[in-house]
């Protein structure tokens, strides 16, 4: 039987702080559980990726304390700053650092040189990684999230349910999103922001304020954090995702909305346009504009509110993406791979 000992952030299972990045982490270790593997998770509390001392020394005991040749995972998060950490531990330990989004940085070039292999969870970040740093490519693997079947939604004839499901910070592009809507006042629509609030404080009491100054508060509704089926409720109730990103590695929300046939409005930025794809046939399930830009937003947003053969041809080509999208066993499959992998080298 393979064992691994798995090290996560400690807010993994906080339903008050939800990402992409903790869900990703807890469905792998199901999933190999799953598989028979002997699964040791270690949650590490901190203000990872910038820990204190105290911190350090504790994932260090934490590190000394594993037996010779059994295979480390690690989040990117916890592992990508600290290499004085990791370093001494690479001859005995197989070190596989699990990232979702680089920090790019001499940090984290040393702390992926001590890893024996990195896992990356989109073609983006692992060829941002290779041109970032001097890696060998046959050293980072690629384990793109997968997403659980769900049921088609339904949507509304007017397009008019927009959802935006993100933490409300500034590299989310909640602030691009609002001037975008201001932009598309006159038309018929509503706004959920779900995701938490409180990763800067500042930032989301501004844009309450702007909403507020716009007329826009009684239409865009800061929900907070939606998981399971509060979420899946939220998604299934949606015309329209908006991912207004002004960086996204892969962008699991958009896959999640292609699940249930929901169209996406992404930025042209990072992995998004990956992760949106393609229909078999070649059509795109949504549209894409330039990061940052609030025209274009707001411009593609009145196209799809206003025309509704557009609205007919992005939900058949969603549906039809739907169909071709990966299960998390695809992406439980690939990781353990590399874990064999690194335990043999």
């Amino acid at each position: 039987m393979s064992a691994v000992h798995v090290v996560l952030p400690g807010d993994i299972d906080d339903p008050a702080d939800p990402s992409g990045g903790n869900a990703y982490d807890r469905q792998v270790c199901r999933g190999l559980a799953a598989r028979g593997w002997t699964v040791r998770e270690h949650q590490v509390p901190g203000g990872w990726p910038h820990p204190g001392h105290r911190e350090r020394a504790d994932l260090a005991g934490l590190l000394g304390g594993l037996p010779d040749g059994v295979p480390v995972l690690l989040d990117g998060l916890v592992a990508s700053t600290v290499p004085d950490v990791l370093t001494p531990h690479a001859a005995r330990l197989p070190l596989v650092i699990l990232v979702h989004l680089p920090i790019e940085g001499e940090t984290e070039a040393r702390s992926l040189a001590a890893a024996t292999a990195v896992v990356a969870t989109s073609e983006w970040t692992r060829d941002r990684l290779l041109t970032r740093y001097r890696l060998r490519p046959e050293r980072v693997t690629v384990a793109p999230p997968g997403v659980d079947p769900a049921p088609v939604a339904s949507g509304t004839p007017g397009g008019g349910r927009l959802l935006c499901v993100a933490a409300v910070t500034p590299v989310k592009g909640h602030d691009v999103l609002a001037a975008a809507l201001t932009e598309v006042a006159d038309l018929d629509w509503t706004c959920n922001w779900v995701g938490p609030v409180d990763r800067d404080r500042a930032f989301a009491d501004r844009l309450r304020e702007r909403l507020t100054a716009t007329g826009l508060d009684g239409r865009v509704r800061l929900t907070g954090p939606r998981t399971g089926p509060g979420l899946a409720a939220t998604y299934a109730a949606a015309d329209l995702l908006v991912a207004p990103s002004r960086r996204e590695t892969y962008g699991m929300v958009v896959t999640e909305a292609l699940a249930r046939g929901v169209p996406v409005l992404a930025s042209d930025t990072g992995g998004l346009p990956a992760t949106l794809g393609h229909a078999p046939g070649g059509a795109r399930p949504g549209l894409l504009v330039p990061a940052g830009d609030p025209g274009a937003t707001a411009a593609a947003l009145r196209r799809w509110l206003t025309d509704a053969r557009l609205r007919d041809r992005l939900r058949h080509a969603a549906r039809q993406r739907r169909r071709t999208l990966s299960g998390w066993p695809v992406t439980v499959d690939r990781l353990a791979t590399a874990l064999k992998e690194a335990t043999a080298a």
